[in-house]
């Protein structure tokens, strides 16, 4: 499950806002633009070529509606397992490069 290579930052905060549980496209947009403050705004077909791609990956799945008072016309996503890998391992990738630049002291001094 390891091999699938580094996520570009668009897939992972997608992956990433459905760690805690189901969320609809609206729902996704929000949290990653509230998440990232706005550096990173999805237009709804951004996000949903994006989920198209994940979904054939195998990453995320489409599941009822959590409530019965939810639009049917509204569809939710959750992470698989290997979503739940991928987003997992990338943060780890991501953790490893940011030790490395504070082992050079790189982000606690002015390089410019």
């Amino acid at each position: 499950m390891g091999d699938h290579g580094p996520v570009s930052d668009q897939l992972f905060h997608i992956l990433l806002s459905l760690v805690d549980e189901p969320k609809h496209g609206y729902g996704i947009i929000q949290e990653v633009e509230g998440r990232t403050r706005g550096e990173l705004r999805l237009g709804a077909g951004t996000l949903y070529s994006a989920i198209k791609r994940i979904r054939a990956r195998g990453w995320v799945e489409e599941v009822d509606a959590p409530g019965s008072d939810e639009d049917p016309r509204r569809r939710y996503y959750r992470l698989t397992r290997e979503g739940r890998c991928v987003v997992r391992d990338e943060a780890r990738r991501l953790e490893v490069l940011v030790r490395h630049a504070r082992a050079k002291d790189l982000l606690t001094r002015r390089t410019i």
